[in-house]
């Protein structure tokens, strides 16, 4: 019998395959203008597919990677693929701005025309800054989406765990997260997975070869010192994190032993370390279409299973190195920039301030902004005001627009969404996160005092402002929690 890769359902109407090609390297192959032709690309799908490789997972930025599937889908429906119906993942990955029905539509409808779907099967969204508030209202308009039948289902990519929590705490219904996995990068074995116990969203694992470092290619090799893809860019910078080309290959070694005793290979094994994980439905693999495939090797992650022995050797070799800092998606959103093109602070600085700074006529030396509330002109007061160096942000809810309460009933999460709208006033008036030196938590119940400490340590913890933590009698509103934050600009 051939052997084919394991399948897991992710929902009664999804069901995908456990080994998921991924068609990121489409834009690394494209690059300097090269050209592909779609329509013989897809045929190399159709090998993929008929070998039960039939789930592919691509991006609106992937080059012509929709282009391509669309094709397939087409060679599909004319009965010239033997397998069953394929399952199409895509991402949409916009640039912060406002996310109105208009905005989302159109993304969704691009999407349907270049795959040629009615629905598309998972439509996982990328945020880039979590400071703009945008990315709530996309997610509920992707949701109206899936309601009217455009999308199958909803994920997200590169979330980390506490704004992943909050789209839950919603009521955002979210299948999958697509984070990087890795024996260099276990991140996602925290918080993360954690979280995926308790809500039944899964982990679509990238980078799981690490650009193929994590391979027998570079056992006992030196480091290279001249490299042209992206993918090994990349991933030499999480190298670097975790402790050098030594640490590498300290893993690999271990890598090597456990692969030898269940005559596997090297990739194999840190295939089989990430399939293993509780939280992990599924693994992207890169498909180099056209160029290469090694689609009988990978298939051999389904021959073996890692025992006590394996682990013991791969823990060891782990305890040596370094961890990569931070949750799940930090490498696109702060420093270390673990990405192909390293910082991407430029990138970020390019995109607009959420609000907009404002002169005080009657008090020229003052800026102030406002957030759009219909609390602030009534009341009379500003989200923030500047004074020379010091910045003042006015107690924060987790208001929503013209005042939708986000999360109700989740302090934690309610703390997450404060946190980033302090964030954007502080920015919008020239500061940063790392200026404040006083926060107040005002809490309704002072049971939900450790999961928002939690929630302010985790954006605090490496610049300690004061604080103080404070049960009040009530707050005014539906909500669980207001912060307030004064900063000095350095």
């Amino acid at each position: 019998m051939t052997l084919r890769p394991d399948r897991i359902k992710l929902a009664a109407d999804l069901e995908i395959s456990r080994l998921i090609c991924g068609l990121w390297q489409i834009a690394d192959m494209e690059k300097d203008g090269r050209s592909l032709d779609p329509g013989l690309l897809a045929r190399d799908m159709k090998a993929y597919a008929e070998a039960g490789f039939d789930t592919f997972d691509m991006a609106d930025h992937y080059g012509s990677a929709e282009i391509i599937a669309g094709r397939f889908s087409d060679l599909h429906r004319a009965g010239e693929v033997k397998a069953a119906q394929p399952v199409l993942l895509t991402k949409w990955c916009p640039s912060p701005g406002p996310m109105t029905r208009d905005v989302v539509s159109a993304a969704v409808d691009r999407a349907r025309e270049r795959l040629r779907v009615e629905k598309i099967d998972l439509l996982q969204f990328h945020w880039w800054t979590f400071q703009h508030p945008g990315w709530i209202d996309a997610m509920k308009e992707l949701t109206l989406a899936k309601q009217d039948g455009l999308i199958g289902h909803l994920g997200t990519t590169n979330f980390d765990t506490d704004h992943l929590r909050l789209l839950h705490d919603h009521g955002i219904p979210i299948l999958t997260n697509q984070a990087c996995f890795s024996l260099l990068d276990r991140r996602a074995q925290g918080e993360m997975s954690a979280f995926c116990a308790t809500s039944g969203v899964k982990l679509l694992a990238y980078g799981t070869l690490a650009g193929g470092l994590l391979t027998g290619k570079w056992h006992g090799r030196a480091r290279p010192t001249q490299v042209s893809d992206w993918s090994t860019m990349k991933y030499l910078r999480f190298v670097e994190a975790i402790g050098g080309w030594e640490a590498l290959q300290e893993i690999l070694n271990a890598a090597a032993k456990v692969a030898a005793k269940h005559g596997v290979s090297i990739g194999n094994v840190a295939t089989r370390w990430v399939l293993e994980q509780k939280a992990v439905a599924g693994i992207i693999i890169g498909a180099r279409l056209g160029e290469r495939e090694h689609r009988a090797d990978n298939l051999k992650v389904f021959q073996f299973a890692l025992d006590e022995e394996d682990h013991r050797l791969i823990d060891a070799a782990l305890a040596q190195t370094k961890a990569i800092p931070g949750d799940c998606g930090d490498e696109y959103r702060k420093p270390p920039f673990l990405t192909a093109s390293g910082d991407l602070s430029h990138h970020l600085a390019g995109f607009p301030k959420v609000y907009q700074a404002q002169i005080m006529p009657e008090r020229p030396e003052r800026l102030r902004i406002d957030t759009g509330s219909i609390w602030e002109p009534l009341a009379g007061y500003s989200r923030a005001v500047r004074v020379g160096d010091r910045i003042l942000v006015s107690g924060t809810t987790a208001t929503h627009g013209a005042g939708e309460v986000i999360a109700p009933g989740s302090a934690a999460s309610q703390t997450v969404y404060i946190l980033d709208k302090i964030r954007a006033s502080i920015e919008a008036l020239g500061g940063t996160m790392e200026d404040v030196v006083r926060t107040r938590v005002y809490l309704r119940d002072q049971n939900d005092w450790e999961a928002v400490s939690k929630a302010h340590g985790r954006v605090f913890g490496h610049i300690r402002p004061a604080n103080t933590l404070l049960e009040v009698s009530a707050l005014i509103g539906k909500y669980d929690v207001e912060i307030d934050a004064e900063a000095i600009v350095s």
